[in-house]
């Protein structure tokens, strides 16, 4: 039992929590296992950290009882939650729940992995000893004090950020402008100025003033052409009611495009299928209404002096088999032309990858896909960006395309983090998202 304390524990917590490579292994196995079992297990294993920590620095027998008794309290509610939760991601309780877990859970995370640290250290001095010695009445070294206060220290760091994120966060929107150099950019769409948004996730918005600045925003970007790259909805259309006046402000120059994501599907709730089919017809509607035209499948061109550029738009496609495949590129552009300077809307940016020549799930295309758009990621909500340092977030061992710019074969793509939020009703490092994109020859 102790071998299993001291040595087992901390090694499977280590890896769980801060290797990547068994972190890949582990979502590689989810998809044949019940997420929550891992997900019970995990939280076990971080439990016996903390509990470990405050045993060290309380050891009255009624500190220890107050402290199981609150997390029994805590989980206890977590619990009713869960069974108690109605359809869909906007329900009163599955928001507790996420905050509930977000604030106990995420600072536990940063205690667990500084204490394990402290194990291995352990394990080492451990182990040096016994080679320098015959002896076997040798120990480990008892969990010191110092080493809970600071890992308690540390945990409060995330802690605090968590509450920024739901507090503050959520509605830091941020416009990120960045130059697109195209190689034989027709003249006439130098500068062409193309602003995106993505993920409204309007069931989510407790806080219409803050949205409507979101806006007011978006429309101070003055762009030739805006876009939005999916879930719209959390669930089902109606979700749009209260903030449809507010969206109705939004325009652009040459005009307004959109592409359904997985969310606006209806897949999330308890929707019969005329349900579903009745939410996303009245979500583009609603969107008609806002100014923009969706495309399913098919493509807008702007023409300037016999010079096209082609705004095409694809229904989701996702690489994951819990995604919606309704994209076909392959329809949406069957009228594109040799010299045509082509931006794809597609919502999940794995389909960036799965277009290219060499994947047995490539969609056939032979002419240039100059700029795709996506969002769905988020930025999982949740990371670390410092312009030129640092961009993290455990969302990139599932997505290694996940926000910002990449560039392969040629081709690029833009993953916009998101103007709303799913979930966690908040944002920590990862800010929601207005872009705008500057067209200039390469």
């Amino acid at each position: 039992m102790i071998f299993i304390r001291t040595f087992i524990i901390p090694l499977i917590v280590l890896l769980t929590l801060t290797d990547m490579v068994f972190f890949r292994f582990l979502m590689h196995l989810s998809h044949g296992m019940n997420m929550k079992i891992y997900f019970w297990i995990l939280i076990l294993a971080i439990e016996f950290y903390s509990y470990q920590a405050f045993r060290t620095l309380h050891q009255s027998s009624r500190g220890l009882a107050i402290y199981i008794a609150f997390h029994l309290l805590l989980y206890g509610t977590l619990i009713y939650f869960q069974i108690s939760t109605s359809s869909g991601f906007s329900s009163s309780n599955f928001k507790k729940t996420i905050i509930l877990l977000s604030l106990v859970i995420v600072p536990k995370i940063f205690l667990a992995i500084a204490l394990v640290l402290e194990d291995l250290f352990r394990i080492g001095l451990y182990l040096t000893q016994q080679l320098q010695s015959n002896s076997v009445e040798k120990n480990i070294s008892g969990r010191r004090k110092a080493v809970s206060w600071l890992a308690i220290g540390i945990a409060s760091i995330p802690f605090l950020g968590v509450l920024h994120g739901i507090f503050i966060g959520k509605y830091n929107y941020h416009i990120i402008r960045k130059k697109i150099k195209i190689k034989n950019l027709p003249s006439e769409f130098e500068g062409f100025k193309i602003t995106q948004i993505s993920d409204f996730h309007a069931g989510s918005f407790d806080n219409l003033k803050k949205v409507e600045y979101g806006i007011d925003l978006i429309t101070e970007t003055n762009p030739d052409v805006l876009v939005f790259t999916g879930d719209m909805v959390n669930n089902y259309y109606k979700e749009v009611e209260p903030i449809l006046p507010i969206l109705k402000k939004l325009n652009a120059k040459e005009g307004m495009f959109s592409v359904l994501g997985n969310h606006d599907y209806g897949d999330y709730g308890k929707l019969t299928e005329a349900e579903k089919k009745e939410s996303i017809q009245g979500l583009q509607n609603f969107q008609r209404e806002m100014g923009f035209l969706p495309l399913n499948n098919e493509m807008k061109s702007i023409e300037k002096n016999g010079k096209k550029l082609n705004i095409i738009g694809v229904e989701n496609w996702g690489n994951a088999d819990y995604f919606p495949k309704k994209g076909d590129l392959k329809k949406a552009t069957q009228a594109v032309q040799e010299d045509d300077i082509n931006i794809l809307l597609s919502h999940d940016p794995s389909h960036f990858d799965h277009d290219l020549p060499g994947h047995d799930n490539v969609i056939q295309f032979e002419k240039m896909l100059h700029l795709t758009l996506s969002g769905h990621t988020h930025g999982m909500q949740f990371g670390i960006e410092i312009p030129g340092l640092i961009r993290w977030s455990p969302v990139k061992y599932r997505y290694h395309n996940w926000a910002g710019w990449y560039e392969k074969n040629g081709r690029q793509l833009y993953v916009n983090r998101g103007f709303g939020y799913l979930a966690f009703p908040g944002r920590v490092g990862i800010w929601p998202e207005i872009t705008v994109l500057e067209l200039t020859k390469a």
